[in-house]
């Protein structure tokens, strides 16, 4: 009985190291997935906010079960796969960032003020649900396949197949209530804030949490657009390395090297030589990739338009 108990909570604390290394790792998509979703409620009536969150919380959750009985299959079945998977979720994410620069540089990403479409009806918002929910899937698929390899790397197979499933869904499941709980968070900051405005001894806090907020909105796409460069970057130096060129990767352990030898700090000068440089290559190809697209015949689409409510 003992010996089952002592087992237990060591695969519980395996579970928890597990789940904390791999949302580590992931931290970059988690701040996307939190700086894009607030976008997903502009235009609606306060009172339709939490619900709206509430239906893509429930979307994610679908998401994430799905991706995890997909990863899972395919670690089994085929896990050379999941590093080209990883990969392609490299090249998502550093598109993403290098759009996301052409935006701040060319003021392309200012549009009209959003929230001029109030109480657009149950279309428009079965419309922003079901884009949410599609963003979520993509952002998901990247954060699941970080953690499985993250997982995988750290084990060095020593943890069975049911303690890696157990693990996953750990995983999807508090970053699913971590980013959606911030989102919830972040959407009524202004309410909450406009409500401590009418008592005397909030009233400045209540102003300070409303006149801050387009500027937390801005410090978090602007924090979400460097992570998403740099895992991304990381994400893709890592992977060629792994398929057989190992010239990218050589070459970021070259210019972290000498830092390593500076007293006292050379740890952490290191890890920002490295992050710089991924954060650079993911610049380079995802800029490469907003070229590309931005010469092909077609536009992507603001799911904020209020026509696409009318389809």
């Amino acid at each position: 009985m003992a010996g089952g108990l002592a087992a237990l909570l060591d695969d519980v604390a395996v579970i928890a190291k597990m789940t904390a290394v791999a949302g580590k790792k992931s931290v970059a998509v988690v701040v996307d997935d939190a700086a894009v979703t607030p976008q997903y409620v502009d235009g609606f009536s306060p009172k339709r906010e939490l619900p709206i969150i509430w239906r893509i919380t429930k979307g994610s959750l679908v998401n994430k079960a799905i991706l995890v009985a997909l990863l899972m299959l395919l670690d089994t079945l085929l896990p050379w796969v999941l590093t080209p998977l990883l990969m392609l979720g490299g090249l998502y994410l550093v598109y993403e960032g290098a759009e996301k620069v052409y935006e701040l540089i060319s003021g392309h990403g200012k549009h009209e003020d959003k929230t001029a479409v109030v109480d657009a009806g149950p279309e428009h918002e079965k419309v922003m649900v079901k884009s949410a929910i599609t963003t979520d899937f993509i952002l998901s698929a990247e954060i699941l396949v970080i953690s499985l390899n993250t997982i995988n790397d750290s084990i060095d197979g020593e943890l069975g197949i049911g303690l890696k499933l157990v693990t996953l869904l750990v995983v999807a499941i508090a970053i699913t209530a971590l980013v959606y709980g911030v989102v919830a968070l972040i959407v009524k900051m202004d309410d909450i804030g406009l409500h401590m405005t009418k008592k005397p001894n909030t009233e400045r806090f209540g102003r300070l949490l409303v006149n801050g907020m387009p500027t937390l909105l801005n410090v978090l796409s602007f924090v979400g657009m460097l992570a998403m460069l740099w895992v991304g970057g990381h994400i893709l130096v890592s992977g060629l390395n792994t398929l057989g060129w190992s010239g990218p990767y050589d070459l970021a352990h070259l210019l972290a090297d000498p830092a390593h030898h500076v007293p006292g700090i050379g740890g952490f000068l290191a890890w920002l030589v490295d992050t710089v440089y991924s954060a650079l290559v993911g610049l380079l190809v995802g800029g490469l990739i907003v070229l590309v697209l931005h010469f092909l015949p077609f536009k992507r689409k603001d799911p904020h338009d209020p026509q696409l409510a009318e389809h």
